[in-house]
C-alpha cells in the first residue's frame, strides 16, 4: 500500500502516540483518510492506530532498512 507522506507522518504519530509518546498535531485530512483505509480509529482519546495501521508501520520500517 502507498500513502501519501503526510498520511505516513500521521500514521507514524500514531504509532508513536500508542507507546504513550508525545507527539505533534495530527493533520484531521489525513487521520480522516487513514481512518477511511481501516488504519486509524477516533476514540475519545483523539485519534487511535488501529492494528492494521500498526501492521503498516512496521512493513514500512522494514522496507525502509
Amino acid at each position: 500500500m502507498t500513502l501519501p507522506s503526510g498520511q505516513v507522518k500521521a500514521l507514524r504519530n500514531l504509532s508513536r502516540k500508542r507507546s504513550g509518546e508525545d507527539v505533534d498535531w495530527i493533520n484531521i485530512r489525513d487521520a480522516r483518510a487513514l481512518t477511511d483505509l481501516g488504519l486509524a480509529a477516533r476514540g475519545r482519546a483523539g485519534w487511535m492506530i488501529t492494528d492494521a495501521g500498526v501492521d503498516l508501520v512496521q512493513r514500512l520500517d522494514q522496507a525502509r532498512d
